[in-house]
């Protein structure tokens, strides 16, 4: 993709009259935007699921529940949507294991988080992931609009992530699992990380907008009362969608790029 101030076939620039000509008009209004940062930015929730399934397919083998319905592997796509998605890694570990029906001690909680960071690390420095360009394409848009821009994460690995994916410096702020650590801040679906990231950008939450892919994230950005909630819809599933909207988006997109000008949502 070329940059937007560069020539086009007829030696005109792409560059818009006015800045904010090439977001969406449901974006003009907003003063920031805080994006969630696996899934969203970077391609890397395929990465936390995986590793996910490793962890807890090993555990449940090694501790069978004693339903043996319960003892079937992780879904990565429906376990990960529903139990772990957009949580940090105790409470998904947690959640996970309860819905399974184990009374999970602190310890083995820890435990299986601990597994499943060994093997998304090992992962990451292996491969690394690549950002969206649909998504770096409307937050090159933001910047040109002048519109700030904070990246927002439950993993201790988002400014990694980002910088291996080359955008870390397309972001005004970035609030990530050790900062979220270090304030106390309530994990989602409570609004605190979206709250933080927001306030890092000088606007408040009823003047900004929050973007995210996880059911816990998109109700985490209603609570907080954010002037928008976009839900990204990656998995395209039979009802993703519609479970995004009942959980807080108030629209959904399968990909950012929708809300460049040309083909976003009003």
């Amino acid at each position: 993709m070329r940059p937007p101030d560069t020539p086009n076939a007829s030696g005109t620039p792409d560059t818009p009259d006015r800045p904010g000509d090439a977001l969406a008009p449901v974006l003009r209004d907003v003063r920031a935007v805080v994006f969630d940062t696996d899934g969203v930015i970077t391609d890397s929730a395929k990465v936390h699921a995986a590793a996910w399934k490793v962890a807890f397919d090993g555990f449940l083998r090694a501790h069978p529940p004693e339903d043996p319905d319960q003892r079937r592997p992780f879904d990565a796509r429906e376990d990960y949507l529903r139990h772990v998605d957009g949580k940090s890694r105790l409470d998904g570990a947690a959640a996970f294991l309860a819905a399974r029906g184990i009374d999970a001690s602190d310890e083995t909680v820890r435990s299986v988080a601990e597994d499943k960071e060994r093997l998304f690390t090992r992962r990451l420095r292996e491969d690394g992931v690549d950002a969206y360009p649909g998504t770096v394409r409307l937050v090159k848009a933001l910047r040109a609009a002048g519109v700030p821009r904070a990246a927002a994460s439950a993993s201790r690995h988002a400014g990694e992530l980002l910088s291996r994916a080359g955008v870390l410096d397309l972001f005004d702020a970035l609030v990530d699992g050790g900062e979220s650590a270090r304030l106390g801040l309530a994990g989602k679906p409570e609004p605190d990380l979206f709250l933080e990231a927001a306030r890092r950008l000088g606007v408040p939450a009823d003047r900004a907008a929050v973007v995210e892919d996880a059911l816990a994230g998109v109700e985490a950005g209603r609570r907080g009362g954010f002037a928008l909630v976009v839900g990204v819809d990656r998995a395209a599933g039979a009802d993703t969608g519609a479970r995004l909207l009942r959980h807080g988006a108030d629209l959904v997109v399968h990909d950012l790029g929708e809300l460049c000008a040309g083909g976003a949502p009003t």
